[in-house]
């Protein structure tokens, strides 16, 4: 296989050198059915981790065992949005049979787990900085449970073979890239903790910038034991024993236990899909929000959006409208569908969707509240702070399996505790602070021992008419998420430009009353069409997007990666 296509690599980097848990991961016993051979191709956030995986499809590997080379390496370039210790979701298309998987690996709360965990002494919500840092933010982590699961079902090399870039890489050092260096540069209340801290600084006690080069041979060491175990060597023995023991550390220490840690496991689910344009459209049913990524999509389906384009403020508002409505709803009844009922179908319903679209008027509502779908409780005040962080990562194999993954340590490094060369989650910042509605009915994002907090993450998979593979797209961006891939999609698909063309575009975040965006992007004519339904855009939401999208047109892999990022598209020969 010989790489044909590299897009836009950092000169920077270039430069640098529900099954029980298994302990080791074995290949399996029988190669997948021959198929006919399709160009594979690796779009991340990063460069070094796209040739991690694409070395890894060049031996013969499968889109699984190459996501795990890619994984291994943004936890160690990109720390500030991915890891180890972090969780994700999955969505993976099988080429042998036009199927689509969803593997949860989102992080879960320890059993011991409060629903008042959040609140101080006094009962009230503690402030972000202080909680995003505590040792009871940490969940349980679930992305390498996650991909050992899909490495078990598809993958094709043996597992001890995948992290040897990422292991040669920590032990001779990478240099800082400018985005990883802007974030060093940043007051982050992570990067005063005394782990992030030592990780960090130069031999003078100054912190590391661009260009430094940054070593991590603890982590080396921790690739080699896991890929000698399998994943034992994260949720036992001496790495479980030190995660225990850093969550449990001040301030604010939390419950996390080793059977926290040996009891995870990561759930095969199936995907929430919804008829867009020419596609069915994929995503992962709650807690993730795919079903409000579809319901985006039906409501701006039931506009004239399409018969516009981005020089019109028109289709600008139409979408912010949209926004609005799909987040009320979102906001009032997303959580963990293992423990409340989140209205999916009643959300996806046509009448429903009618009716919400018809609220779109011709200027922009005073109020946007959430409507009453089939299934739905009273709808409630979102009470969840939900931090801009992630990655997201697009593999195909030449045997055509794909597999869309958001993955993330939530915000920007975690709660700045490290083990063994990687950064732990906040996750759990993900619930509601509050964990009761203004009623006192508890609410559905409220911490509950074993429960997975709400999340943003979309990654998506698009079908054809036949059910073959046609596309996949997801982003970074916490709450923003759902928008940046909706502006995607719409710039891609109804307005006609190329997958690059649409990825910088500039980005709208509409969501209650605030409607945020990259004003500085926009022709000041859609700033001034926006003012003029009743729109006044702020500025500072939609720099931190990171979307990374695929569509297959006539055959051909039109790929792109967020202009805001250090992203890169590797495309291999079949």
């Amino acid at each position: 296989m010989v790489l044909t296509r590299i897009c836009a690599a950092l000169a920077a980097l270039t430069l640098a050198s529900c099954a029980p848990v298994p302990a080791t991961v074995e290949t399996p016993a029988s190669a997948p059915v021959a198929q006919q051979e399709v160009a594979p191709f690796v779009i991340a956030a990063n460069p070094l981790a796209a040739q991690a995986g694409m070395d890894v499809l060049e031996r013969g590997g499968s889109a699984a065992d190459a996501a795990l080379a890619v994984q291994a390496m943004l936890s160690l370039v990109e720390p500030q949005s991915s890891g180890m210790g972090g969780g994700a979701f999955l969505n993976y298309y099988d080429a042998s049979s036009d199927s689509v998987i969803i593997y949860d690996g989102r992080e879960t709360a320890p059993a011991q787990a409060s629903r008042t965990m959040f609140l101080d002494a006094d009962g009230e919500p503690l402030g972000y900085r202080e909680a995003v840092v505590s040792g009871r933010a940490t969940g349980v982590p679930g992305a390498v449970a996650a991909l050992a699961m899909l490495h078990e079902e598809h993958g094709a090399l043996p597992w001890d073979g995948l992290f040897d870039a990422a292991i040669a890489t920590a032990e001779r050092g990478f240099i800082i890239s400018p985005r990883l260096g802007r974030f060093l540069g940043i007051d982050f209340p992570q990067l005063a903790q005394p782990d992030a801290a030592a990780y960090f600084a130069r031999p003078d006690g100054t912190r590391k910038g661009a260009g430094d080069r940054l070593e991590n041979p603890e982590y080396a060491d921790f690739l080699r034991r896991l890929a000698a175990n399998g994943i034992s060597a994260l949720y036992e023995g001496s790495t479980a024993a030190e995660i225990v023991q850093r969550t449990r550390a001040a301030p604010r220490g939390g419950t996390m236990t080793m059977a926290d840690l040996a009891n995870y496991r990561p759930i095969r689910r199936e995907p929430v899909c919804n008829p867009w344009r020419e596609y069915r459209v994929c995503a992962p049913p709650p807690p993730s929000s795919g079903a409000a990524m579809l319901e985006l999509l039906a409501l701006l389906e039931r506009t004239d959006i399409a018969e516009r384009g981005p020089d019109d403020p028109q289709a600008w508002y139409l979408f912010a409208e949209a926004s609005r409505l799909m987040y009320a709803d979102r906001d009032a009844y997303f959580g963990d569908g293992d423990f409340v009922d989140v209205p999916v179908e009643g959300l996806l319903d046509t009448a429903y969707l009618d009716a919400r679209a018809s609220l779109i008027g011709p200027v922009a509502a005073e109020n946007v509240e959430p409507g009453r779908p089939a299934g739905a409780d009273l709808a409630i005040e979102d009470l969840t702070l939900e931090p801009a962080g992630t990655s997201h990562f697009i593999v195909r194999d030449a045997r055509g399996n794909v597999l869309s993954i958001t993955t993330t340590v939530e915000s920007i490094f975690g709660t700045g505790r490290m083990v063994d060369g990687f950064f732990l989650n906040n996750q759990l910042t993900d619930f509601s602070f509050n964990p009761l509605q203004p009623d006192g009915d508890e609410a559905p994002n409220a911490v509950a021992p074993g429960k997975r907090p709400r999340s943003s993450m979309v990654p998506l998979i698009l079908l054809d008419a036949d059910g073959q593979f046609a596309g996949a797209i997801g982003s970074a961006g916490g709450n923003s998420i759902p928008a940046y891939v909706g502006k995607t999609l719409v710039a891609a698909v109804d307005w006609g430009l190329s997958v690059q063309e649409a990825l910088a575009q500039p980005n709208l975040v509409a969501r209650g009353n605030r409607i945020g965006g990259e004003v500085s992007r926009f022709d000041p004519a859609i700033i001034a069409g926006l003012a003029e339904r009743g729109i006044d855009l702020q500025p500072g939401q939609g720099e931190d997007s990171g979307v990374h999208a695929v569509l297959i047109r006539d055959g051909e892999v039109d790929g792109g990666y967020d202009p805001r990022r250090e992203g890169v598209v590797l495309v291999g020969e079949p």
